[in-house]
């Protein structure tokens, strides 16, 4: 890690460390995504349902090559009225953060110039930046989104996804008002998961969900080896256990709620970075009601 770099990922562990208490702690964190089903309901129904601490909308696809352009792909779901739903869960304590990449392998970084011109793009289409701009779209209005999520199904180790990181970090702590900028990635579940590793390695991110299902290198589901390796990895971050909402969520991995809360939970627990559980998807999960069913564990 270059001195820079070194730098900011102290300023951003100190204000990690100034974070409200809620944030600290085995405190029965769940995130969710949602955006992957029109049929899903609201994001201000998954708000209201008081099961999530943070919601992750998905996907943005990102096109870095001789030219950008970028795909906001929420399954159908009607943007009008979204910036009132962002609202809505800020106002109740629940973040609303964007998730960049997907299980398409139409996105890329092959440059820090892509890099930067995707930055610019999520900071005034999503974030703080020119609301008076009528070159850029706002589909969510004056609303502020919270964070961004890296999903990176299709990366290589060559792109430059931490010089995004990098960006996003030195806006953080230029944010002001208190408003924190939450940086999340959610990896596969071996580890290191070479997509994201330049990123991480960086030590800015708050928080990892690592994918406990669909990966061969887990097709029982939470592996207490895997785990053991991340949490040690990044011991300032937050680890959440990535798992499907349902068997119908995912090829693999599926937990049962009793074998979460007798096997699994045990063992992430033990880590002094645990943070919760992170549920693929809203669509299911309001069909099994699986966060229902674990959250007082978790």
């Amino acid at each position: 890690m270059g001195f820079a770099a070194a730098l900011l990922s102290v300023a951003i562990i100190s204000l990690l460390a100034a974070a409200p208490a809620a944030a600290q702690g085995k405190t029965g964190q769940v995130t969710v995504f949602w955006g992957r089903h029109k049929d899903e309901g609201s994001l201000r129904e998954a708000c209201d349902s008081g099961l999530y601490s943070m919601v992750i909308m998905s996907f943005l696809d990102v096109y870095g090559g001789s030219y950008y352009h970028y795909h906001l792909d929420l399954s159908g779901h009607s943007t009008a009225g979204m910036g009132a739903a962002i609202k809505r869960c800020q106002f109740l304590g629940v973040p609303v953060s964007i998730s960049i990449g997907g299980f398409g392998g139409a996105y890329s970084l092959p440059t820090n110039a892509s890099a930067l011109a995707l930055f610019d793009h999520l900071w005034n289409t999503y974030f703080g930046g020119s609301l008076n701009d009528d070159t850029r779209r706002r589909p969510f209005g004056d609303a502020w989104l919270d964070g961004v999520d890296m999903f990176l199904d299709h990366a290589t180790p060559a792109e430059h996804y931490s010089t995004l990181a990098l960006e996003l970090a030195k806006h953080n702590i230029r944010a002001g008002d208190g408003k924190l900028l939450h940086l999340t990635a959610t990896p596969r579940c071996g580890f290191p998961d070479a997509r994201v590793k330049e990123a991480l390695d960086t030590g800015i991110f708050e928080r990892v969900h690592v994918r406990f299902y669909d990966d061969p290198d887990c097709a029982a589901g939470f592996s207490a080896v895997e785990w053991r390796k991340w949490t040690a990895a990044y011991p300032f971050t937050k680890f959440y256990v990535g798992l499907p909402a349902s068997p119908q969520a995912a090829r693999s991995g599926f937990t049962e709620p009793g074998a979460l809360r007798r096997t699994v939970l045990p063992v992430a627990q033990t880590a002094a970075n645990y943070g919760g559980v992170m549920v693929w998807d809203r669509y299911f999960d309001k069909r099994s009601n699986y966060s229902g069913s674990i959250k007082s564990w978790v």
